[in-house]
Parts: structure tokens; sequence; C-alpha cells
């Protein structure tokens, strides 16, 4: 069979079009550097380049003003001795941790509930996100107020002894205040997320379930947990790093104390800054970047591994 070839100028034309198509395909509307240059350059002064700024000065003795000089690992070295920094550590960990698995159980519980059929499920839902919209200082105020006000007295009318003391004022309970509030503020961005997943889930494999004989509580363990086990990791990992930061909850609640039974890294990050240790608590905070850039990781890794 004879074939036919193309003149050499429509084989030009197909070659210069293309190399016109090629080109179109992968040339970038000025808009988008309009967009995007300012939004880097923002970014940038707002958080690598102070965060660069930082980690230098923390090899430095600068407090703040003034002039400064190298002083190398000094500052690093220091704060690994340093028990008021060792016990802020110890209890910002404990405190996400507990934290955590506190505010994922009681979400996911009360996100089965609010799907379920039950009466003004609306109303409850929206009841429960109030908290994520009030200020984390403004809830702490009030809840210092009902801890060391409304409680005691409270305790006192119904003749209750362990209740006629405020618990942020005992060291070794105010933890629990902390913690009781953060999970209230924290619990409806988690409850709004498992409430997501567990729409998601297809209805048809509660029906099989049903018709297997398997009960409730066998279809949440072995039906519904593992198909939202992806939302479980989002929760998780945005949760624990959220609470290593605990700042301002902790600062109008308790303050750090009693003593500093409730100091955060943050507010220790955070008051040095204010108080001429600007070159140690850089070095602080660098350490605790790194500390939560690696658990984060780590986190991330087991918990994909799990979901895969």
């Amino acid at each position: 069979m004879a074939t036919t070839s193309l003149p050499a100028s429509a084989k030009i034309d197909q070659k210069v079009d293309h190399a016109t198509l090629h080109h179109t395909r992968h040339k970038v509307a000025p808009v988008f550097w309009w967009m995007t240059i300012p939004t880097l350059i923002i970014f940038t002064l707002a958080i690598p380049l102070p965060a660069v700024v930082g980690i230098f000065y923390s090899f430095t003795n600068f407090i703040g003003v003034g002039d400064w000089k190298f002083i190398g690992l000094q500052n690093y070295i220091a704060m690994f001795t340093d028990p008021q920094i060792r016990s802020s550590y110890f209890f910002t960990v404990g405190f996400a941790l507990v934290t955590v698995v506190l505010v994922n159980v009681a979400s996911f519980l009360l996100a089965i509930g609010l799907i379920s059929k039950i009466r003004a499920k609306v109303v409850l839902r929206t009841i429960f996100v109030i908290p994520m919209v009030i200020s984390g200082i403004v809830i702490a105020y009030v809840f210092q107020f009902l801890f060391s006000n409304s409680l005691p007295a409270l305790g006192n009318t119904l003749g209750i002894g362990w209740l006629k003391e405020s618990i942020i004022t005992n060291p070794s309970l105010a933890w629990l205040a902390v913690v009781f509030v953060t999970a209230w503020q924290s619990m409806p961005g988690t409850l709004l997320i498992y409430i997501a997943g567990l729409t998601a889930v297809p209805g048809d494999v509660y029906e099989a379930a049903d018709i297997d004989g398997a009960t409730k509580f066998q279809q949440t363990i072995r039906i519904t947990l593992p198909l939202v086990f992806s939302y479980v990791v989002i929760n998780t990992i945005l949760g624990f790093k959220g609470y290593l930061n605990a700042y301002d909850i902790i600062v109008g609640l308790t303050n750090g104390g009693p003593g500093t039974s409730t100091m955060s890294v943050a507010m220790n990050i955070v008051g040095g800054l204010t108080n001429g240790d600007y070159a140690y608590q850089m070095a602080n905070a660098t350490v605790f970047f790194i500390f939560t850039l690696i658990v984060s990781l780590l986190q991330l890794s087991l918990m994909r591994g799990r979901n895969d």
C-alpha cells in the first residue's frame, strides 16, 4: 500500500505548532507572580528570617539590646542543666500526651453520638462548637474564676471537703485544670473533623454488619475506627503539635503556678525574652523546635505505617 508523505513545509508547520503548544502549556500568567512573590516575601520576613536570626543569636550572649559576643555552645550547655527548663519539658510533653488522648477519645465518642438518629443533633452540634470561637485567654480567665471562687464556695455550701480548695492552688493537681480547660476549648475542632470522617463512611457496611449480628461496640471497633483512621492521624498530629505550644490558657489559668508546676516550654521562652535572657531562650527555642520537628516526623511515620 502506498503511503503519502507530507510536504516539507507542512512538516515545518506541524513542528512549529507543537512547539507553540508546548510553550503555551508551560507559560505562567503574570498574575501568578504578582500574587505569589509578595506572599513569599511576607512569609520569609515573618517566619524563616526571624528564626534564622534567633538561631544566630543563640550562640551569643545577646540580652536583647546592646552589644554582644559569640560564646559558642554555652547557652545550650546551660539549658540542659537548668532544672526549670527540664521541668517545663516534662510538664509540656506529659500535658500534651494526656490532653491529646482525652480530646480524641471524647471527640470521637461525641461525633458518633452527634451523627446518630437523635433529636436536636443540629442544635447540639452548634453548642459543642461554641468553645472554638472564644479566645483561649478569655476561656482561661472564666475558668480561673470558677476554680478559685465558684467551686470552693459550692464546696463550702455543700460541705464537700475536697471541693473547698481551689484545684489551681494545688501543685499536684493544677495540671488537671490545665488539661480540662485546654480539652474543653480544643474539642470542637477535633469533633468537626471526626464528624466529617464518620459521615463519609457508607451505610452499607453497617447494614451488612447488622445482618451478621455485630453489636454496636463491635461495629465501632472493627468498622468505624479503621475506616476513619486517617482522621485520627490528622487529629493526633495537629493536636499534639498544638498542645506542645500551649501558652495562652496556661497564662490565664495558672500563670505557670503554683510555683513552676504548670510552666510550659513556650512560657519559659516568652518569659526569658522579656527578662533579658534573649540568647539563652533562643537556644531553648531552637532545641524545642528540633524536638517538635522530630516528634512530628516520628509520629507521622508511625501513623502512616499503621494507616497503610
